[in-house]
């Protein structure tokens, strides 16, 4: 699994923040996602997909 994100298309909800911290953080500047993971465990992998689920503006991408 990878994962992407669109910082350009991130609108700050921060739900994919709360739902896998392990892979994903936000700016303290801006509020926009940051990747942290761009691989994340194999333990990650439900929460990712939840994470892309819960994006309101479609700014993460799994691969």
């Amino acid at each position: 699994m990878r994962v992407t994100v669109d910082r350009d298309a991130c609108c700050g909800a921060g739900n994919c923040v709360r739902t896998a911290p392990e892979v994903f953080d936000q700016d303290d500047a801006d509020g926009l996602v940051l990747l942290r993971r761009a691989e994340p465990p194999p333990g990650s992998v439900d929460a990712v997909h939840r994470a892309v689920e819960l994006c309101p503006s479609g700014a993460i991408r799994v691969t």
